[in-house]
């Protein structure tokens, strides 16, 4: 499976792994499963360690590179079509980093790994659900 990591995801895959289901923790172990970020997630979570939701235990800029080097994880691309596919894509909310994550998953043909509720429904992208 290749599977794009929602940012909380990814965040509790380093951070706090006991908020993952069983389910996902095996889906994000196996090593035929691709793993996928997006460049979104990266700036999500620069914008939480600014708001102070996230305190590293280093340099926000260091603390990145050490949890991108954690796991090898493919950089998803920011392309016109997912640009595109972003506002094309049926959410019930405007928020526009689940929006290119969203269109990132359905253009790519990623499993996207999420427990948002907003992006659990959304039937133009196939998920894999962390409860």
């Amino acid at each position: 499976m290749r599977l794009l990591l929602d940012t909380h995801i990814w965040i509790w895959s380093l951070l706090d792994p006991g908020r993952l289901s069983a389910r996902v923790k095996r889906a994000l172990r196996q090593v035929n499963n691709e793993l996928w970020l997006s460049p979104i997630s990266v700036w999500e979570t620069l914008l939480l360690i600014e708001k102070g939701r996230i305190v590293p235990a280093m340099g926000a800029a260091d603390w990145l590179d050490a949890a991108l080097a954690r796991s090898p994880l493919h950089e998803a691309p920011i392309t016109h079509a997912i640009a595109r596919e972003s506002r094309r894509i049926m959410l019930p909310h405007t928020d526009p980093a689940d929006r290119f994550i969203a269109a990132t998953a359905r253009v790519l043909d990623l499993t996207l790994v999420t427990s948002d509720t907003r992006l659990l429904g959304c039937k133009d992208i196939v998920v894999l659900a962390n409860r």
